[in-house]
């Protein structure tokens, strides 16, 4: 069966709606901030929709957590493609992050936290004893943690998978390498380092919005995957799509394609791993 028909698990789908939750960073990209539902990505996605989708965080209001959890649960009723949830839990709160964290553990779709670090105004929050605190309280309740950070986080994050060596770690987008820059240092030896850890796993997902949104090309990408797989090798690689972000640089279908042809030089059954089985092992999916 050719590749482009085989199917595939996107680990890394947004949903929202403003009219239901807010999302202020939404104000900063004019040209998503409308509703985008599992019926869009269906749309968007065409003859190539994903088998299954995990629903990572979009970032509401962080008060309203758990109804953000509970309108993609009932999403997830009428869609049952939608596979896993990465739900938003606050990482540095003490007693509110372990009780925050039971609450999630009780519903069955979370698999994974993610509090995003990329904009947080403290440069050492993944540093912080009470955030590694509650990270290793996340790998007790047999969660995974999403880690969504810049490159210039990742000393920090790499300090921080060493502190957890009993959770397991999902890196979001790469490390949001330089990629318009067509810079690979230090992130190179940054992802290494993460790379290292046997528990942690990397999404090749968000490549195509650090690039140059409206010139970039395969070959752009291609130094930075090839770091990944020597890195991570196809067992610990995901493939993901960062939709509806990703519209902000590609269409669903190009980034699809992209991610294919750049692991056109690896053999079929690590491709099913990277497309379909990985995602299938981290977030524990039927």
């Amino acid at each position: 069966m050719p590749l482009a028909d085989t199917p595939y698990i996107d680990a890394h789908v947004h949903f929202w709606d403003p009219a239901r939750l807010s999302y202020s960073w939404l104000s900063e990209c004019p040209s998503i901030a409308g509703a985008h539902s599992p019926a869009d990505l269906v749309a968007e996605a065409g003859g190539q929709r994903p088998h299954q989708v995990v629903f990572v965080q979009a970032e509401c209001d962080r008060s309203r957590f758990l109804d953000e959890v509970s309108w993609v649960e009932a999403l997830s009723e009428a869609e049952p493609s939608i596979a896993a949830i990465v739900a938003f839990a606050p990482m540095d709160r003490g007693a509110a992050t372990a009780a925050a964290l039971d609450r999630l553990g009780a519903r069955p779709l979370v698999r994974g936290i993610r509090h995003l670090v990329q904009d947080d105004p403290d440069p050492d929050l993944c540093r912080r004893p009470e955030f590694v605190a509650g990270v290793r309280e996340v790998g007790k309740r047999g969660l995974c943690f999403d880690l969504c950070l810049r490159e210039k986080d990742l000393p920090a994050a790499v300090d921080l998978v060493r502190s957890c060596e009993g959770t397991p770690f999902v890196l979001d987008h790469a490390g949001k390498p330089g990629i318009a820059g067509h810079r690979l240092d230090p992130w190179r030896a940054h992802v290494e380092a993460l790379a290292a850890f046997p528990n942690a796993v990397c999404k090749l997902s968000g490549l195509v919005t650090e690039a140059s949104a409206a010139t970039w090309t395969l070959e752009d990408l291609r130094p930075y995957v090839h770091h990944l797989l020597s890195c991570f090798g196809p067992a610990r690689l995901l493939f993901g799509s960062d939709w509806p972000v990703v519209k902000l640089a590609s269409s669903y279908a190009r980034w699809l394609s992209t991610a294919r042809i750049l692991l056109e030089g690896v053999c079929l059954r690590d491709r099913q791993a990277i497309f379909f089985d990985n995602a299938r092992r981290t977030y524990g999916l039927a």
